[in-house]
């Protein structure tokens, strides 16, 4: 059973009399013409991106400095896994550090890997790890950490923390900058 409004009259080629498939004042559409409403790839009639040189160059080195600044909070969030290893912890703050240490690298991780396939820092992702590097600073304390573990938790929960939430800051920024409207002076 074929569909009524399709067009199965397409696949039998031109028709014999002559006639243009579709309606007489039918116009046809390319991809150049639809609008995505999201600003990005629209071009004016002269061919010219409208958003001017300089935000672009400030978008790259936006992104550039997210994707830098990820990467390395996912590096700090291997090492407070690892660093239980090598300081030799009790169970209690050892189990912590690894995983808090893993969902940092993790999320940190996929920030990147969103950031490197020009897709969108997500703020979300951003303000998980930066409360979950709030948590190694609190848990250090709680968890009555003391000496070589307990300096290390407190300096990488504070990288952590710091840097992620510079991210996620700046995610939020870029969010609202996207999506402000374009007013004409």
């Amino acid at each position: 059973m074929s569909d009524p409004n399709s067009d199965d009259r397409r696949s039998g080629g031109p028709p014999e009399d002559g006639t243009a498939d579709g309606p007489p004042n039918r116009t046809e559409t390319t991809a150049a013409d639809i609008d995505s409403g999201t600003g990005f790839g629209d071009r004016t009639e002269t061919g010219r991106d409208p958003r001017d040189d300089p935000t672009q160059v400030a978008d790259e080195e936006r992104r550039r400095k997210t994707s830098v600044i990820s990467l390395l909070v996912a590096a700090l969030g291997v090492w407070v896994a690892l660093s239980t290893v090598v300081l030799e912890t009790v169970a209690a703050p050892l189990w912590n550090n690894v995983l808090v240490g893993l969902v940092i690298g993790v999320a940190a991780g996929y920030n990147y890997y969103r950031l490197a396939n020009d897709i969108p820092l997500s703020t979300a992702i951003a303000s998980l790890v930066a409360i979950l590097g709030i948590w190694l600073i609190v848990s250090a304390a709680l968890l009555e950490m003391t000496g070589g573990p307990f300096w290390n938790t407190i300096a990488s929960g504070l990288l952590v923390a710091g840097l992620a939430g510079y991210n996620a800051y700046e995610a939020r920024d870029a969010r609202t900058v996207a999506t402000e409207p374009e007013t004409d002076i």
